[in-house]
């Protein structure tokens, strides 16, 4: 258990923790291998659809609610193809595997330190999978390498940790049934 300076706990969940919860349904993955689960997190794969930014003049203005749609194109790519991420680029992925919390789980989706050592940042920021989310997790993919990285769908690409929530909550915000990126 972890103490934070204002008194309360969080505790992360082992893989005997998440493997109960998933044994009694109240935590899902879709698809699911028991092998996904390490000591303190579950794997999750790149799955097969990105959105691309596209070359655009002007400015992008960070205020109100943001439609990243407007100024990105939906692309789909095959099993065995891979997408090219150059310098500098950004794209949004999406997780093969469907989650649904539990109301007192919350997760984090963070990147594979054997990525990140290449210079792929897997998960930029907003990595916080809120209780009762039901989803696919977008993933925000930077390549901060010198070199172009190759991005095949299905590899396990980043990692959720879950800990338990104080109370219950729901997700119930405009992503809440995301399916792609």
């Amino acid at each position: 258990m972890i103490e934070c300076h204002e008194g309360r706990a969080f505790t992360i969940l082992s893989r005997i923790e998440i493997l109960r919860l998933i044994d009694e349904g109240k935590l899902n993955i879709q698809p699911f291998s028991k092998r996904q689960v390490g000591p303190g997190s579950i794997d999750l794969t790149l799955g097969n659809a990105f959105r691309v930014f596209e070359k655009i003049s002007g400015i992008i203005h960070v205020k109100g609610d943001p439609h990243v749609e407007r100024f990105t194109k939906l692309i789909t790519i095959k099993d065995g193809d891979y997408l090219l991420l150059m310098p500098g680029e950004l794209v949004h992925g999406i997780t093969r595997e469907l989650i649904a919390l539990p109301d007192d789980v919350a997760g984090w989706i963070e990147g594979r330190s054997s990525y990140a050592r290449m210079g792929l940042m897997v998960h930029m920021s907003a990595g916080l999978v809120q209780p009762g989310t039901r989803n696919r997790q977008v993933l925000e993919v930077s390549n901060m390498s010198p070199a172009p990285i190759a991005l095949y769908p299905g590899v396990r690409i980043c990692q959720l940790v879950l800990e338990s929530v104080r109370g219950r909550a729901r997700y119930g915000g405009r992503f809440r049934r995301q399916r792609r990126p």
